[in-house]
């Protein structure tokens, strides 16, 4: 198998060599050259062509950004994100995310236990990008709803789960929803420190109110909730299923929040009530909960092959039979809204 060809670009020597480092541990991955700034990385993208780039989010002459938007406009290529864990440094990441960068990972640090988790992570994640469908970047802004003449039903609620490509594929999601859409509750695979800056970010270009879940909260129409990334999973809970727990937990498929437990919640509190999209994403999370979704009666969705970055997630999915119906993204917020009850949902420009 010819590995994957890998091209490290960081400001600093140092996180250099520790990447460098911690890529060529696995056979699969060659690194073919370290850049020390964007017209470096330039030069190298042509003469050496890489299958990945690893990319600073803040370099010297010419920022990650605008490296990147230039990558994604003139030669799209699969691009992961390194970024400190910082208010401004999760801000940028989003952004980073939104104009196509497969995935980001944080800067890594800490104890010898903390690197190698965060080394087996990264390796992970350049070898999912290499594999990755990467599409130019897109200026337009998302479709909206035009009309919804339909009312959903009191009960309904809606669950997503989405992972590598998911930050792209939820704000077309959810900047297609109506004001008086059910409550929707998001496990997306991030760090911590990004869910928040991701939650803003959407709130302020979507229609919807969307925040970062807290422990406690009580569901409202119209609200979309962001599970906050790290130690903790996010779970539906209550007698009818109407408020949020936040709660410390082992993994669970992997993951922590994990998009089972949300799914495997959502189930038990709201059975035919629900509807659950599983969209873009490496591995398997959220597979085995859209099943209990799907047993307890709610209607479920997986986004298709050919819109997804990465088509695991929801393949994982429909392998287990837990996909009542595949199809685009483009088509995705028409099926949900239908499915609540807003039979007449109309998605337009």
């Amino acid at each position: 198998m010819t590995p994957i060809r890998a091209l490290v670009v960081d400001d600093s020597a140092a996180i250099r060599a520790v990447l460098t480092r911690i890529l060529s541990v696995d056979p699969e991955i060659e690194v073919v050259g370290q850049a020390p700034e964007p017209n470096t990385a330039r030069q190298m993208i042509k003469d050496l062509e890489p299958d990945v780039i690893t990319l600073d989010v803040e370099m010297p002459g010419m920022d990650g950004l605008s490296f990147l938007e230039r990558i994604m406009r003139l030669r799209p290529m699969p691009v992961v994100m390194c970024s400190t864990l910082t208010a401004h440094g999760a801000a940028v990441t989003i952004e980073a995310l939104r104009l196509g960068a497969v995935d980001c990972i944080a800067k890594p640090k800490g104890s010898a236990e903390e690197l190698a988790r965060n080394g087996a992570l990264l390796r992970a994640t350049v070898k999912a990008a290499a594999r990755s469908a990467v599409r130019p970047s897109r200026s337009a802004r998302p479709p909206v709803v035009a009309t919804t003449t339909g009312k959903a039903r009191e009960d309904a609620v809606i669950a997503i789960g989405s992972s590598t490509g998911g930050v792209e594929a939820l704000f077309a999601l959810l900047g297609a929803m109506p004001v008086d859409c059910p409550p929707i509750l998001i496990v997306q695979h991030m760090p911590g420190a990004f869910t928040g800056s991701f939650a803003d970010r959407l709130d302020r270009e979507c229609r919807i109110h969307v925040q970062e879940a807290r422990d406690g909260m009580t569901l409202a129409m119209g609200n979309a909730y962001i599970a906050p990334g790290g130690e903790q999973h996010m779970e539906l809970v209550g007698a009818a299923g109407s408020s949020i727990r936040v709660r410390p937990g082992e993994l669970t498929s992997g993951h922590r929040p994990s998009v089972d437990v949300l799914f495997r919640s959502v189930a038990t509190r709201r059975g035919p009530a629900a509807v659950g999209a599983i969209l873009t994403g490496m591995g398997s999370d959220g597979a085995e909960g859209l099943l209990a979704m799907r047993r307890a009666g709610a209607r479920t969705f997986g986004q298709s092959r050919e819109s997804c970055v990465v088509y695991g997630m929801p393949r994982a999915a429909m392998e287990l039979g837990a996909v009542d119906k595949e199809m685009t993204l483009s088509a995705m917020p028409e099926a949900i809204l239908a499915a609540c009850g807003m039979r007449q949902a109309r998605v337009g420009a």
